[in-house]
């Protein structure tokens, strides 16, 4: 993040947390770094082989470590290398989703993206986008009880 962005948000510099999978989120996001594609370093990767293997239970342990935002992202629709992987993951995203707006954190902290192994551009668009979301929305209430753990530790339960 540049230093003029670090000026518009303040002191807050919002942690994004990106569950993906092998095949074709991380592909694209190693291909944005190749390519020198610039977004914000406010993200933190997660890979899966699928994202079909994303459990609530990850999603929810994320944002009790600190994170301000989460998104998953997996292969587009038709595209899964395990077949209905991505639809999986798509399920669990929305149940979350109201479970965090039953406990008062809000549902638009999370995120289900479809980015192909090509869309480069597309992964550091995601990036942004929920950069500014969280940035709309403020710190995670939680995170003052409990900084930002390493990634690994975030999803390892």
């Amino acid at each position: 993040m540049s230093s003029i962005e670090k000026r518009n948000i303040g002191e807050f510099e919002p942690k994004i947390l990106a569950l993906v999978c092998t095949y074709c989120t991380y592909t694209a996001a190693d291909m944005a770094g190749s390519a020198r594609i610039q977004y914000p370093s406010t993200v933190r990767i997660v890979k899966y082989l699928c994202t079909g293997k994303v459990d609530v239970l990850h999603i929810l342990k994320a944002f009790e470590a600190g994170a301000d935002a989460v998104f998953v992202s997996g292969c587009e629709p038709g595209d899964c290398h395990f077949l209905e992987g991505n639809l999986r993951a798509t399920e669990r995203v929305e149940y979350t989703k109201g479970l965090l707006d039953e406990i008062g954190l809000g549902g638009r902290r999370l995120e289900m993206y479809y980015i192909g192994a090509s869309d480069a551009q597309l992964f550091a668009e995601a990036v942004k986008e929920m950069t500014a979301r969280a940035i709309e929305l403020g710190p995670n209430p939680l995170r003052g009880k409990a900084e930002m753990k390493d990634t690994a530790e975030m999803v390892a339960a």
